[in-house]
């Protein structure tokens, strides 16, 4: 019981900081919505339609994905200033498992990050984007795989981590490529060899096609594969976030 509630208190916190800090929730608004107005709407007058979808439409699922990433990614940051505030040794004293620890600051992540999953699909029914209330429940379920998963990359690399410098010059190395090798911008059918190569080794882009699936309903790979690849990736970050706080 003392591990549920210490889990729950970590992501409590968590939660309220970042509800408190009305300026990250409304820049990782701003960002998708431009990618989503701007470069769709830009990149869609020069391209007719894509797998069936407006450009600006095909490329929702990726942008929804991408914000998840760079929430979720840039969400580890917090663990070095944790560590600079003393906040986290008085963590790793209490009375809770490592493993406790870093489950609460990983749903704090993912909740994070969901609440912008939110405004975003509230926004796809102003631009006719096919949502209806089982895609919602579906895409969301998926997207908070996709959450966790990126969560604990970045508390991975928190952990490891003394300086925030050191932390946005490596995360940036992670995150930039696994968006633009993810399939979110374009489709993943008929890429050259080298790029295909690259593109199918990303677990995220078995993470964006089974969002694209779900909600447009075009799939380059079968479901189930998706989601299969994506639960691995999940539970092999979230091994790797537990050692790397029982190492701290």
């Amino acid at each position: 019981m003392s591990e549920i509630e210490g889990i729950y208190a970590i992501w409590l916190r968590e939660a309220k900081i970042y509800m408190r800090e009305k300026e990250r929730v409304i820049s990782s608004i701003v960002s998708p919505l431009l990618w989503i107005f701007a470069f769709g709407a830009g990149v869609g007058s020069t391209v007719e339609t894509v797998q069936g979808y407006s450009y600006q439409i095909f490329i929702y699922p990726g942008v929804v994905v991408m914000t998840v990433l760079f929430a979720s990614l840039f969400y580890g940051v917090y663990i070095i200033w944790d560590r600079k505030l003393d906040f986290l040794k008085e963590v790793l004293v209490a009375p809770v498992s490592r493993a406790s620890v870093f489950a609460g600051k990983a749903l704090g992540g993912a909740t994070d990050s969901m609440i912008q999953v939110v405004f975003l699909l509230i926004i796809g029914l102003f631009i006719s984007v096919p949502l209806t209330p089982i895609v919602i429940i579906k895409a969301f379920l998926m997207l908070l795989l996709i959450s966790i998963a990126m969560v604990s990359i970045g508390l991975v690399i928190g952990a490891n981590l003394k300086s925030p410098e050191g932390f946005t010059l490596v995360i940036n190395f992670v995150m930039w490529p696994m968006f633009f090798f993810s399939g979110a911008l374009f489709p993943v059918s008929n890429l050259s060899g080298w790029l295909s190569a690259v593109t199918f080794i990303n677990p995220l882009t078995y993470g964006v096609d089974a969002v694209r699936g779900i909600i447009l309903g075009t799939h380059q790979f079968p479901i189930f594969l998706d989601v299969a690849v994506m639960l691995l990736f999940s539970l092999i970050a979230m091994g790797i976030g537990v050692l790397s706080f029982r190492r701290m």
